[in-house]
């Protein structure tokens, strides 16, 4: 399949299955075409992006001993998910004259994120929820609005969402064995390890792609817009070892353990020039 044909199949066809339809037989990059930005993903009518805050929240650790919270993070985790899957589909079609390294690699982590949508829709079913019972938020994908270049997506998706999740993936994980559900916490266990891949894939672009004159802090700062800032990339319980293991430097990561430790915002540096 061309990975065009595959991303647009991820963001014009409603139906879920279809989005999460693994790739089979290879894939190609010969025809990329235009530049193609979607406005919002096509989704089935019970997976529309609903109002702002008419979503449920994340259950609060303590209530996950009730089934169906659990099951209600399941969702949660789903649409977040999908929408990252939607984002990385978007950015192929948006960039489509990125390097051909990186369209394939994003190719890779899409893979990965059909995977945990799946696996999060299957244990909330298992858990009495159906994907689709409950409203869901477009809060990681309205971010494609901010999206000018490569730079600004690998700040935000990999480096802020998927970096702070290296640490709400454990959090969860605790969680969900204090409350005696393995199967939950061996998810989250398992997408932990796939999200140091999907960060390490961030950093490696993010030195790529950067100016020479620039230390990969001052670049990821520097694609952070305005209400996004690097104190949204950690959680409570700081995995400093898996921000070291996904190729982080270590200078780097001081930053952001610095920045939780005192709970300071970053100031946004001036955007005056244009990246990839």
């Amino acid at each position: 399949m061309e990975l065009r044909a595959f991303a647009e199949r991820i963001l014009l066809t409603p139906l879920i299955a279809s989005k999460l339809e693994p790739l089979t037989g290879g894939i190609e990059d010969r025809s990329p075409g235009e530049p193609l930005r979607v406005e919002v993903p096509s989704r089935p009518a019970n997976l529309q992006f609903a109002a702002p805050r008419t979503t449920p929240s994340m259950p609060h650790p303590l209530a996950l001993s009730e089934e169906g919270k659990r099951a209600v993070a399941h969702h949660i985790m789903a649409n977040h998910e999908l929408q990252a899957l939607e984002v990385m589909a978007w950015v192929l079609l948006a960039f489509p004259n990125a390097p051909a390294e990186f369209r394939a690699g994003i190719a890779r982590v899409m893979a990965d994120e059909q995977r945990h949508t799946r696996m999060h829709m299957e244990r909330a079913s298992r858990l009495g929820l159906e994907f689709g019972e409950l409203p869901v938020n477009c809060y990681i994908w309205k971010q494609t609005r901010t999206f000018d270049n490569l730079l600004d997506y690998i700040a935000v998706l990999p480096l802020v969402f998927e970096a702070r999740n290296l640490d709400h993936s454990l959090e969860l994980e605790r969680a969900f064995l204090a409350v005696g559900d393995p199967r939950s916490a061996a998810l989250m266990r398992r997408i932990h390890e796939d999200e140091i891949e999907h960060v390490s894939f961030g950093m490696h672009w993010l030195k790529t792609l950067k100016n020479r004159t620039e230390t990969e802090w001052e670049a990821f700062c520097a694609h952070l817009k305005w209400p996004m800032n690097a104190g949204k990339s950690y959680g409570d319980d700081f995995q400093r070892e898996a921000r070291l293991r996904s190729g982080m430097p270590e200078e780097f990561v001081s930053r952001v353990e610095a920045l939780r430790d005192s709970s300071a915002v970053p100031p946004q540096p001036p955007r005056d020039r244009k990246h990839v």
